[in-house]
């Protein structure tokens, strides 16, 4: 494919489409699949696509789905092939991908069952191969792949070519790496249970489809999204043998290209609007490449690293670093919720009312706790009137061993004082069965998830008291879309926003705590902001809601940058050994999330390098105005 690139994109390899909304992109897809398949149509032939599957093309799916029963799209006359499929893992079990996309698109359209291709994950080992070859012949005989869908894993694996994967490999069983079964982790209700082995459509089976789209939302694809886009093609990152592609584009979303040239230095590819937050940006990254304080840069580090406009503009260096150097040190505050009393001018946060009503969303319940636990001691120590909100149940998350060892330690009570225990040991021996009766990977029965819902209930409880917060101070909404549905496959519906929105207009906050803003869209953090967001735009006009502070934190995606940040809430040795005290009463937390004092650290130590304070950790935020 052809086109006139912008100087902008003079890094990128290949051609990259930002759009604001994974929504936003999902529908353009879909509209231009809808072009084709109609111009095919007319012309009597056939489409052939080939499909992926994940969270990532679910908003595409969906779309499609739209189209075909609000404006009469017909998909008879499409054949597809998918990438993948786990092996080991029969079409019934709720995590193969012949279920996923018979849940996701096939069972609400109408191409023909005969037109639907998959591989199989129950294939004998010594048929495999014969199998795969088989695959590609299919492929072949349907004339070839008109237009390929793909996403992109964290190792930057399309379809399941992990590291490694050649150029020209073909359909084959492949071993899962580590961080791709870590993600699934999630989906398998744990690392253990997520199968080693799929099998997948190879790097040169992808490259023969005459179009290739690839798709990434959220900004924790950003690094692996700029490494296939911006660096050299090779086998440790199979999406970047995209850019040998004729006719291969990246769809992405905001989030999503935050490290790609033109959005994360924009200086280096063309004339930059020198907004404070882009000065900012431009000071912190010429601090941290020279590794030297914001107030030792000279005109000179300006002028060599593609910064002269901004000097010219803002500068001299002298004047320049004390702005950002004050800016950055006006971000700095002990006193989360205002300090009462003092002069708020340069305060992230205003001194009045206080004390505040502060409303804190933890998305899964412990997702607080881990991301701003310190803060959450602060507030409630400085005196305001603190709500912690678990939206979700949280019951996906934890293992079946939580509930063994409950049901276990019951059943044994139960027969030692068997006495007025008999209801408590039948519910224990129940429990037990039906961990039995679905294996390590079948769907909990309604009663395991509800047991394993108070399990994580008591975990956050007692985690909540050991930073001060009593258990009046926690509110578990429990939202439906969480009970009826699975990660991944999450549909919002009309009681989760009544009930968020009903919470919002009960406790009307002066503070807001809220993650998921650059998270992947179909994950749990995205869904409940989007709820958060949704209730607000509903309420405004009130006037607490013209008053009310949001403060956006992350919860797993990459920590904020210096430069983002409105508010660094430093933390003390002894309040940074007070939250891991917290942490480790939650069992059920990843080893990602136990490593969170340490990314806490990593921040304070940013702060240092910038010749601020040092400090031994650091929760930070960014401000959000509510109605933008």
């Amino acid at each position: 494919m052809t086109s006139r690139r912008s100087t902008a994109e003079i890094f990128e390899k290949i051609p990259t489409v930002i759009f604001e909304t994974s929504s936003a992109a999902a529908a353009a897809l879909a509209g231009e699949v809808k072009a084709l398949v109609e111009t095919r149509q007319k012309e009597g032939r056939q489409v052939v696509l080939g499909l992926a599957t994940g969270s990532t093309p679910v908003p595409f799916y969906r779309e499609l789905i739209r189209l075909h029963r609000e404006e009469g799209l017909s998909l008879r006359n499409v054949v597809t092939f998918n990438l993948d499929e786990y092996h080991g893992l029969a079409p019934t079990h709720p995590e193969s991908y012949f279920r996923f996309m018979r849940e996701q698109l096939f069972d609400h359209v109408d191409i023909p069952d005969e037109n639907i291709h998959l591989p199989s994950g129950l294939v004998a080992v010594e048929e495999i191969f014969d199998h795969c070859h088989a695959y590609e012949e299919m492929i072949d005989a349907a004339g070839g792949i008109d237009f390929q869908i793909l996403g992109i894993g964290r190792t930057g694996h399309i379809g399941f070519n992990e590291p490694g994967s050649s150029r020209d490999s073909l359909t084959r069983r492949i071993t899962l790496d580590r961080i791709t079964r870590q993600d699934a982790a999630g989906d398998f209700r744990g690392e253990e249970n997520v199968p080693r082995f799929a099998i997948t459509m190879g790097v040169g089976t992808i490259l023969r489809a005459r179009k290739i789209v690839l798709m990434a939302w959220g900004e924790g694809k950003a690094e692996v999204v700029a490494r296939a886009v911006e660096g050299v093609v090779t086998e440790a990152v199979s999406a970047s043998f995209l850019q040998e592609h004729g006719d291969a584009r990246f769809v992405i979303d905001a989030p999503a290209s935050r490290e790609l040239t033109r959005i994360k230095l924009p200086w280096l590819t063309g004339p930059v609007r020198w907004s404070p937050e882009e000065t900012r940006r431009a000071v912190c990254w010429l601090s941290s490449t020279f590794k030297r304080p914001v107030l030792k840069l000279t005109d000179e580090d300006y002028n060599e690293h593609g910064l002269s406009d901004l000097l010219s503009e803002q500068g001299p260096a002298y004047q320049l670093n004390i702005r950002i150097f004050n800016q950055l040190q006006h971000t700095i505050s002990g006193w989360p919720g205002g300090k009462p009393g003092a002069d708020d001018t340069f305060r992230p946060e205003r001194a009045k009312p206080y004390p505040k009503r502060c409303l804190i969303f933890s998305p899964e319940p412990q997702d607080a706790v881990v991301s701003i636990g310190a803060t959450i001691d602060r507030l409630v120590e400085q005196g305001h009137e603190v709500m912690v909100v678990c939206m979700t149940s949280g019951n996906l998350r934890v293992p079946d061993s939580e509930a063994d060892k409950f049901a276990s330690i019951l059943l044994e009570i139960g027969e030692t004082f068997a006495e007025g225990w008999g209801q408590q040991a039948e519910y224990a021996r129940m429990t037990l069965q039906s961990l039995t009766d679905k294996g390590a990977v079948g769907e909990d029965p309604a009663s395991l998830r509800q047991l394993k819902s108070l399990i994580l209930r008591g975990e956050v409880r007692d985690a909540a008291q050991a930073l001060g917060l009593s258990h009046e101070r926690l509110r578990f909404l429990d939202l439906p879309f969480y009970e009826k549905g699975r990660y991944r496959r999450f549909v919002l519906g009309s009681e989760d926003e009544r009930l968020v929105t009903g919470l919002l207009r009960e406790f009307m906050p002066h503070q807001i705590y809220l993650t998921g803003s650059a998270s992947d869209p179909s994950s749990v953090a995205a869904l409940c902001a989007k709820l958060v967001e949704q209730g607000l735009a509903s309420l405004q006009g009130e006037t607490w809601v013209d008053a009310c502070s949001v403060w956006l934190y992350r919860g797993r995606e990459k920590a904020l940058e210096p430069w983002q940040i409105a508010m660094a809430m430093p933390i003390s040795p002894m309040q940074l050994e007070r939250k891991a005290r917290a942490l480790a009463r939650c069992q059920s937390l990843t080893s990602m999330e136990q490593e969170v004092t340490r990314v806490n650290q990593m921040t304070a130590e940013q702060y240092d390098g910038l010749g601020l304070a040092n400090y031994e950790a650091i929760e930070s935020f960014q401000r959000r105005v509510v109605g933008s």
